[in-house]
Parts: structure tokens; sequence; C-alpha cells
């Protein structure tokens, strides 16, 4: 038994299988596995960069819902201004209407009582007629009845 032969053989065929696992083996082996590293390494630095948008877009959004909220305070302000602008109005419009019923209603108390004056005027000057006629009927001296009746006419 030829130990060093056996040794020698089992070198050379352990170097034939080294250079062949080198040459045919080992490259693809390691393409392969830089590939991967750069996939992760973009995979990473992707989570890192969606996760840096995604604080953008969490501080976007938070600016936009309090710009919002400001917009929304200052819509429901203006509505109430207009609301107490236009119950002021009212109000306005509320006197002003009473006080032109007000003035129609005194005018039309003046003209009644005008009316009424003139009325008892009448019924007064009637009556003094009436009771000129009968002081006439009694005694027939008309120059003092008529001084009398003209100046009850000029009183009422």
């Amino acid at each position: 038994m030829n130990v060093n032969a056996t040794l020698f053989g089992q070198m050379i065929v352990f170097a034939i299988l080294i250079w062949f696992s080198m040459k045919f083996i080992w490259p693809p082996l390691m393409a392969a596995i830089e590939d991967r590293q750069k996939k992760i390494a973009e995979g990473l630095a992707a989570a890192d960069r969606a996760q840096s948008e995604l604080k953008d877009a969490d501080a976007r959004v938070a600016d936009e819902i309090r710009k919002a909220r400001i917009d929304a305070s200052a819509i429901i302000d203006k509505a109430n201004q207009q609301a107490n602008q236009i119950v002021d109005k009212a109000k306005q419009d509320a006197i002003a209407e009473g006080s032109r019923q007000k003035a129609s209603a005194e005018a039309e108390i003046e003209n009644m009582a005008h009316r009424a004056k003139e009325q008892l005027r009448a019924q007064v000057a009637q009556l003094a007629v009436s009771g000129a006629s009968k002081i006439i009927q009694r005694e027939i001296n008309a120059d003092t009845h008529k001084a009398l009746i003209d100046q009850l006419v000029t009183e009422l």
C-alpha cells in the first residue's frame, strides 16, 4: 500500500475540485450573494426613504388639519357675524316698522279726533240753532239773538 501515491492522488483530485469550484461554481454563487446583498441594501434604503416620507406626510397632514381648523374657525366666525348682522337688521326693521305703524296710528287717531270735533261742532251748532229758534219764538228781538248766535258759533 502506497500512502504517498493515494495521498498525492487525493490532493490532485482535491485541487481539481477546488479549481473547478473556483472557476465555475464560486463566481455565480458570489454574484448571487452580492445581488442579494444589493437588493437587501436597496430594500433597507427604500424602507428608510418610505419612513422619512411617511414622517413628512404626517407633518403635512397635521399642517393641513391645522389650516382646515383655522379656516373652519374663520368661517364659523364669519357666519356668526353675518347672523348677528341679520338679527340687528331685523331688529332695526322691526323698530322702523313699529315706528311707522305708531305714526300711522297717531295720524289716524288725530283724524278721528278732528272728525269727532267737527261732528261735535256740527251738533253744537245744530243745538244752538235749535235753541236760538226756540228763543226767537219766545222773543222776537232778532238783532240781539243774532249777535248771541254769532258769538256762540265763533266760540265753537
